[in-house]
């Protein structure tokens, strides 16, 4: 596969390997030089690996924010 420098030195990573290496936006992807070559791989995020697994209940954020507000006037004190 080829993709383009373009003249700001970005390229875009091909459909196909995005999709094999479940690549979104906002992801982040690493370069590794070892000796001529250059390999890019996607960073781990292994805390998502978490998720889901704290169950709460839905919760107001207008309400929890107010709350933490008074908190922190509070410690202030």
């Amino acid at each position: 596969m080829k993709s383009k420098i373009t003249s700001k030195y970005q390229t875009t990573i091909p459909r196909e390997i995005r999709d094999r290496l479940n690549l979104s936006v906002s992801d982040s992807i690493e370069w590794i030089i070892e000796k001529d070559r250059i390999l890019v791989e996607p960073v781990n995020k292994p805390f998502l690996k978490y998720k889901g697994s704290i169950k709460i209940k839905s919760g107001n954020i207008r309400e929890d924010i107010l709350r933490s507000r008074k908190m922190r006037i509070l410690k202030k004190k």
